[in-house]
C-alpha cells in the first residue's frame, strides 16, 4: 500500500496511517486508541500512545493497549520515550532517517482537546509527527464518503444546539446522533458505523488542531472571551472559532449558520459577504441583527437567507429562495431569548440537510430542557432553585441573568477562575439580581469585584471583616478531569447561617454581597436570606476544578444539596 493511497467510499482514510501516536488518555484518546488498536499490523504500522500523568484509570487503560500491541509511556518526557522506541524498530526501507532524526519519527499525531498547542508536552508531539490532528479530525477523515456532518461551536450554546439538532433529525427520520463533546466521541460513532448525520460539538481546542475538517452545515453561534489561559489570546480563540469555516467551499451544497447579533460572528458575515458568491463557495445564513433576532438580516446583508423572528415570534428561516416556518418561540420547552436562538440556529441547519417544517416545527417543541442549564431543580421552604453549572464562563452567566426578567434572584458565582474581566458581570448582577454569594477557588477575587475584601470569611456577608488565606486555584477547564482542591471550611467555627445578619451591600442597598467557601456552603448562605418566591441560582461564571472534576458533578452536587435541604425542612 502507496503512503498516498485513499481508502474509496471515505472522506480522506489513507490506506496506510503508518506510525501513529496519541497524544493523551483522555475521553477522546482513549476512543483513538480502540479505534487504532485493531488496525495494528494493517493499516497501522505501531501505535504508540503518550499517556501524559498517571492515574488509576489511564494505567489501567495503557496496560491493556500494551498488551494489545501498542507502546505506551507516561510523564513529561512520554513522547521522546516513544520516538526513539519507535526509531528502533524501523527497517531498512529507506526509513533510516527517521533513525538520524532527519525527519519525524510519527506519520501521525492526534491530539487530545485539553492539552494546549503551547505546552512542551504538545509541542514534543508536533516535532515527532508529520502531522498532528485532532481526534474530530481523524474521525472526519475516516467516516463515510456519504455521510453528512453538522459542526457546532461558539463560546456558549454549543452543546444544547447540538443536542436540539440531533433530536430534531433523529425525529426527523434520519440516522443522526450527538457526538464529540457530547455524547461519544466522534471516532467511536464513526467506528460503530451507525451513524448517517454526525451532530459534532466542537470545541476551540478540537478545531485548533484541524486541516481539513470539513462539515456539511457549520453552526457558527458567538464568539465572546473566553479559555485565555489556553490560546494566550483572544485573537488565537477567535481564529480557532473560524476555522469551522475554513474548508467549506470543498463541500458541495455546505451552508453556515452565522448568529449576527454576535459582533465578533457579524464581523465575519460582512467578511463573507464582501467575498460575493464566487469568493466564498458556500451558503451562508445570518441569524438576526446587531439588535436582536427580530431583524431580518436579507436586506442589509444582501443575501437571499436570513434566520429570524417575525412580529409574531415565529422561528424564520429563508434559504435558498424559500421562506420556511418553524413554529413560534413562545411555544418551546426551553426558555429565554438564548434558548430561541439556539432554536433558530437548529431549524436552519435541519433545512439546509432538507428536513421539511412541520417536522422542524415539531420536534423543536418537544425537546426538553438539558440537565445543567437553567435547570430548575426543587425548591427548598418556597424558594427555587435553578441549576446553571454548565455557566462556567461570564457571558453564560449574564445569558442566564437574563433569562429571569421578573425575578431578581440570588446567584451563587465561583470555582476555578478563569482570570476574565468582571466587570460586566458586576453591573448585570446589580441590576437583575438581589445578591450573589462568592465561592471557591475565585471568592475572593469575585467578591472584591463586587466592592467586597478579599478575604471575607467563608458564608459571613462580604463587606465584614476580612480574614486570611484563599483557597487554591484549579487548573484550566478541560485541561483535566480528576482533579481536588481541598478548600477551607466553616465548619467547626461555631457560625450558623442565622449569625449572619441582614444583607445590605456596601453602598447601603440591599444588594447582598457574600463569601463563601464550598457550594455546600454557598447554598446555605443564599438560603439564608432568601424568602418564599425567591430564586436561587447557581451560574457560576467559572470551571470547577476547585472543587469537583467536571462542571456535571458540579451540578449533580448542587441539586443533592437541595433535595437534601428540601427533605429537612418538610420533615
Amino acid at each position: 500500500m502507496a503512503r498516498g493511497d485513499l481508502i474509496p467510499g471515505r472522506k480522506h482514510a489513507p490506506q496506510h496511517l503508518g506510525r501513529v501516536l496519541v497524544l493523551g488518555l483522555g475521553k477522546s484518546g482513549r476512543a483513538a486508541v480502540e479505534y487504532l488498536l485493531p488496525l495494528v499490523g494493517g493499516r497501522v504500522d505501531a501505535l504508540a500512545v503518550a499517556a501524559g500523568a498517571r492515574t488509576e484509570a489511564s494505567e489501567a487503560f495503557a496496560a491493556e493497549a500494551a498488551a494489545r500491541g501498542a507502546l505506551v509511556a507516561f510523564g513529561d518526557g512520554a513522547v521522546a520515550e516513544l520516538a526513539a522506541r519507535a526509531a528502533q524498530g524501523a527497517g531498512a526501507d529507506g526509513e533510516s532517517a527517521r533513525e538520524a532524526g532527519a525527519a519525524p519519527v510519527f506519520d501521525l499525531g492526534i491530539a487530545s482537546p485539553g492539552i494546549p498547542q503551547f505546552s512542551a508536552f504538545y509541542q514534543a508531539a508536533a516535532a515527532s509527527c508529520s502531522e498532528l490532528v485532532s481526534e474530530v479530525e481523524f474521525a472526519w477523515r475516516e467516516s463515510a464518503a456519504d455521510s453528512r456532518w453538522v459542526a457546532v461551536t461558539g463560546t456558549n450554546g454549543k452543546t444544547t444546539v447540538c443536542a436540539l439538532a440531533a433530536h430534531v433529525l433523529a425525529g426527523a427520520g434520519l440516522a443522526a446522533a450527538a457526538v464529540g463533546n457530547i455524547g461519544d466521541p466522534c471516532i467511536s460513532a464513526v467506528g460503530a458505523g451507525a451513524t448517517d448525520v454526525y451532530v459534532a460539538e466542537v470545541s476551540s481546542y478540537q478545531l485548533a488542531s484541524t486541516v481539513r475538517f470539513a462539515p456539511n452545515v457549520a453552526v457558527l453561534l458567538n464568539i465572546t472571551p473566553d479559555h485565555l489561559h489556553w490560546h494566550r489570546s483572544f485573537e488565537a480563540y477567535r481564529d480557532a472559532k473560524l476555522k469551522l469555516l475554513a474548508n467549506l467551499a470543498g463541500v458541495p451544497g455546505a451552508v453556515a449558520v452565522l448568529d449576527a447579533t454576535n459582533d465578533v460572528v457579524r464581523a465575519e458575515v460582512r467578511r463573507l459577504r464582501a467575498l460575493g458568491e464566487g469568493g466564498r463557495g458556500f451558503a451562508y445564513v445570518p441569524m438576526g441583527t446587531a439588535e436582536g433576532l427580530d431583524g431580518d438580516m436579507r436586506a442589509r446583508c444582501g443575501s437571499d437567507n436570513a434566520a429570524f423572528l417575525d412580529g409574531d415570534g415565529m422561528l424564520c428561516v429563508a434559504l435558498d429562495g424559500k421562506e420556511h416556518r418553524a413554529g413560534r418561540a413562545g411555544d418551546l420547552q426551553v426558555k429565554g431569548a438564548h434558548n430561541a436562538s439556539n432554536a433558530l440556529a437548529v431549524a436552519a441547519a435541519a433545512f439546509a440537510l432538507g428536513v421539511d417544517d412541520p417536522d422542524v416545527a415539531a420536534h423543536l417543541r418537544s425537546f426538553k430542557p438539558l440537565e445543567h442549564r437553567i435547570e430548575p431543580c426543587g425548591t427548598v421552604a418556597g424558594v427555587t432553585c435553578y441549576n446553571d453549572s454548565k455557566a462556567t464562563n461570564v457571558d453564560a452567566t449574564l445569558t442566564a441573568l437574563a433569562a429571569f426578567p421578573e425575578t431578581r434572584p440570588i446567584v451563587l458565582l465561583g470555582g476555578d477562575d478563569k482570570g476574565t474581566d468582571l466587570a460586566p458581570l458586576v453591573a448585570a448582577a446589580r441590576a437583575r439580581a438581589r445578591g450573589v454569594v462568592c465561592f471557591g477557588a475565585a471568592g475572593p477575587r469575585f467578591a472584591t469585584a463586587f466592592g467586597a475584601p478579599a478575604g471575607c470569611r467563608p458564608s459571613e456577608p462580604a463587606d465584614a471583616a476580612a480574614s486570611p488565606g484563599t483557597p487554591p486555584r484549579g487548573e484550566a477547564e478541560d485541561s483535566r478531569t480528576e482533579v481536588r482542591h481541598a478548600l477551607p471550611t466553616m465548619r467547626g467555627t461555631g457560625e450558623t447561617l442565622a449569625d449572619l445578619g441582614g444583607p445590605a451591600g456596601r453602598d447601603g442597598s440591599d444588594f447582598a454581597v457574600l463569601r463563601a467557601s464550598h457550594l455546600e456552603d454557598a447554598l446555605d448562605a443564599a438560603l439564608a436570606i432568601a424568602g418564599a418566591g425567591d430564586v436561587v441560582l447557581l451560574s457560576p461564571a467559572c470551571a470547577s476544578f476547585d472543587e469537583f472534576g467536571s462542571y456535571e458533578e458540579r451540578g449533580r452536587a448542587f441539586k443533592a444539596l437541595v433535595a437534601e435541604r428540601s427533605a429537612r425542612v418538610e420533615a
